[in-house]
């Protein structure tokens, strides 16, 4: 079974020491993303040329884009040190309270996953962004007593690939906003000649091109599979490694010439197979391939929807045409076995239904 990390946005902890290594440092070497960069230097520039500390700074977009290491550019451009927490381990106001109080003027806080905070936490945030002060509650019920606590002025980053979660107040006090979007395939070349120079890899431009075109316009997925090309590279000894050997090293870890490994192409193939095409509820394609429902929905249908080889309709999951076709199966007339127009009804039977474990299976 292929390890699900190769081609997965997740990062695991063996691969961060790497990654780290492969980031670049200031934005000129940051690759993509030139809308948000150009912007982005502008905003430091203008910080930079007042004296002050940088406006706060809101990342969103999918994992694997460069969010963390956007963060890392702006601690650098502005000169400032870095501390880093995520949204998940801040769960009481006063976690937060106790790191704010530690910061030095003009450092970097960035805060990972921002949108997973805790709603006292979040509310504390307000102010402490707002005002650079926070109000540190002392004893409880009648007798409580709020201290006021003035914070030195420092620049929040905020990381985020569900901004929608994010509450209107907190959104609004970013003085920034950046939305990352997918990496073009010739981008994701320059992404991995810049990673080949400094690993000291020799490969080819179709090489190059062969890994970019499977790595899901994701940088941290091209860097991972560009890794695992050099190792069957340095097994097989050969030294320069060209188009047939990425595509040969790509295969061997079933990822194949769309991005797609072993659970991508599972689950297309029990819709296909096991539900003729679908509509097909998320809990019971789950099943079918031996998966958690929510691993399906986080780690294989975004990508397989935006390459329009999965639909989502009101009655489930179906596959597209392009799926048929791309594990080479003729596409049959009528291949969902009904209008396609009734996919976008309310089933019937789903009308007056309880919302509890029946609407966890009706592909909304």
């Amino acid at each position: 079974m292929v390890d699900q990390s190769i081609v997965s946005g997740g990062e695991e902890p063996e691969e961060r020491v790497i990654e780290a290594a492969l980031r670049p440092k200031n934005l000129h070497d940051f690759v993509g993303q030139h809308r948000v960069r150009k912007q982005l230097a502008l905003v430091l520039e203008a910080s930079r040329m007042r004296g002050r500390s940088a406006d706060h700074v809101l990342l969103s977009g999918p994992p694997g884009l460069g969010k963390t290491t956007l963060s890392m550019i702006i601690a650098a451009e502005m000169n400032a040190p870095l501390r880093i927490s995520s949204g998940p381990a801040i769960q009481h106001a006063g976690d937060l309270a106790a790191i704010l109080s530690s910061l030095s003027e003009g450092e970097v806080l960035f805060l990972d996953e921002i949108h997973r905070m805790s709603r006292p936490a979040e509310e504390m945030l307000y102010m402490a962004m707002e005002d650079f002060r926070v109000d540190i509650v002392v004893g409880k019920g009648a007798g409580a007593t709020a201290i006021p606590l003035e914070l030195p002025p420092f620049t929040l980053v905020g990381a985020t690939t569900r901004a929608g979660l994010l509450p209107g107040p907190l959104r609004d006090r970013f003085g920034f906003t950046g939305h990352l979007e997918f990496y073009t395939v010739e981008e994701l070349e320059l992404v991995l000649r810049r990673s080949a120079g400094m690993l000291d890899l020799k490969v080819n431009s179709a090489g190059f091109s062969e890994i970019a075109g499977r790595s899901r316009g994701t940088p941290r997925i091209a860097n991972r599979l560009l890794r695992r090309v050099r190792d069957w590279a340095l097994v097989h000894g050969i030294e320069q490694i060209d188009a047939r050997a990425a595509s040969a090293a790509l295969d061997m870890y079933e990822v194949d010439q769309r991005g797609l490994d072993r659970l991508d192409r599972s689950v297309l193939e029990a819709l296909i197979t096991k539900f003729n095409g679908g509509p097909v509820g998320l809990s019971t394609l789950a099943i079918a391939v031996g998966e958690e429902p929510e691993t399906v929905e986080t780690v294989a249908e975004p990508y397989l929807v935006r390459e329009g080889l999965m639909g989502r309709t009101p009655r489930g999951r179906i596959a597209m045409a392009s799926a048929w076709t791309h594990l080479g199966y003729a596409v049959p007339a009528g291949v969902f076995g009904q209008d396609p127009l009734a996919l976008f009804e309310v089933d019937d039977a789903l009308e007056g239904a309880d919302t509890g474990a029946e609407s966890v299976d009706n592909g909304l």
